[in-house]
């Protein structure tokens, strides 16, 4: 048994290959995995999948439109009505836009990238922030980029978007010390960014079997980090960057 084993675990844009990976991921390690995507076709294949790879998996999927906050917090309201409570979220929801120089950067990235990355994140973290602190062992990782701390001319509107995304989790972290147990009890709740430069799946490295993909990050790799956040403390874990590439 890990500290995975029965945990309840929402994943945000579970859809896409971080999600995919990290769903199964998760049902290996025993965890309750309740996924969310907006496409019902991809959603039904990521979750076929994991039932064939792990056998007794414990997932379910629910479409869930995150632009609009009342859905992210109904979707939390069902998971904890139906499972008795919500030990993790972790919001994989990506999307990149950019241009080759500062000039011709176009806006309407911005406006892309504000929606699908930022604004998804606040609507899910405010919906279970305080579910998450309930939790005995809640919590939260979502994930950056290298581009967040060294933008490229011409990725403006993605590192800002991610340069958000850091800035919020911090402060979900803050609420979480804030709002603990206080100093005579543990902190059960954290919130951790993991950092990468890119992500490569294995569809990727058998389309290109000669490819180095220097700094990149295996979707398993990443997997294997998020399901690892129950085995550390939550004190050691909160507002900690994970770092899946060299700075």
């Amino acid at each position: 048994m890990t500290a995975l084993a029965g945990k309840v675990v929402a994943v945000a844009g579970a859809t896409g290959p971080a999600g995919r990976a990290t769903l199964r991921r998760l049902a290996a390690g025993g965890a309750v995995v309740a996924a969310a995507g907006t496409d019902p076709a991809r959603l039904d294949a990521a979750l076929d999948a994991v039932r064939a790879a792990v056998p007794g998996a414990r997932v379910t999927g629910q479409i869930v439109d995150l632009l609009d906050p009342q859905a992210a917090r109904d979707w939390a309201d069902h998971i904890e009505a139906e499972q008795g409570r919500i030990d993790g979220l972790l919001h994989l929801v990506g999307g990149w836009r950019g241009g080759k120089t500062f000039a011709d950067t176009d806006l309407d990235d911005w406006d892309f990238l504000h929606d699908r990355v930022v604004r998804t994140l606040q609507h899910t973290t405010l919906a279970f922030q305080a579910a998450l602190l309930r939790s005995p062992a809640g919590r939260f990782a979502t994930v950056s980029a290298a581009a967040a701390h060294k933008p490229a001319a011409g990725g403006a509107a993605y590192a800002a978007a991610k340069a958000a995304v850091e800035a919020w989790t911090l402060s979900l972290a803050a609420s979480f010390t804030k709002e603990g147990p206080g100093q005579d009890a543990p902190l059960t709740a954290a919130a951790a960014i993991l950092v990468i430069k890119a992500l490569v799946t294995p569809e990727m490295r058998q389309q290109r079997p000669d490819a180095k993909f220097p700094g990149f990050t295996d979707t398993a790799d990443l997997a294997d980090t998020l399901a690892g956040l129950w085995d550390r403390p939550a004190d050691e874990l909160n507002g900690q960057h994970l770092w899946l590439t060299p700075r």
